[in-house]
């Protein structure tokens, strides 16, 4: 018998069972929950009370009176000028 076969077969079953074959991982499925229909509307509550009044704020003080103004000054004695100004008649009025 020629050692060739042999030497070959042995090699062939070290090098097949040399290499590592990954396992093969299997990972369960998780269920999602869903959400369903809503479901009736619920009682109305109570209303609530009314708050109390707040208190009432402090008056302000009064202010300083302001100064006197100066007395205006007289008029020329015997100057006898005197302006009378006529108001102006608007021309879309009506006449008379």
């Amino acid at each position: 018998m020629n050692p060739t076969f042999p030497i070959l077969a042995l090699a062939a079953a070290l090098s097949l069972s040399a290499c590592d074959r990954p396992a093969v991982v299997v990972t369960p499925t998780v269920p999602v929950a869903v959400p369903g229909p809503a479901g009736p509307t619920g009682a109305t509550g109570s209303t609530g009370s009314t708050g109390s009044t707040g208190s009432m704020g402090s008056t302000g003080s009064t202010g300083a009176t302001g100064s006197t103004g100066d007395t205006g000054a007289t008029g020329k004695p015997g100057d006898g000028t005197t302006v009378i100004v006529v108001p102006v008649t608007p021309a879309s009025a009506p006449r008379n």
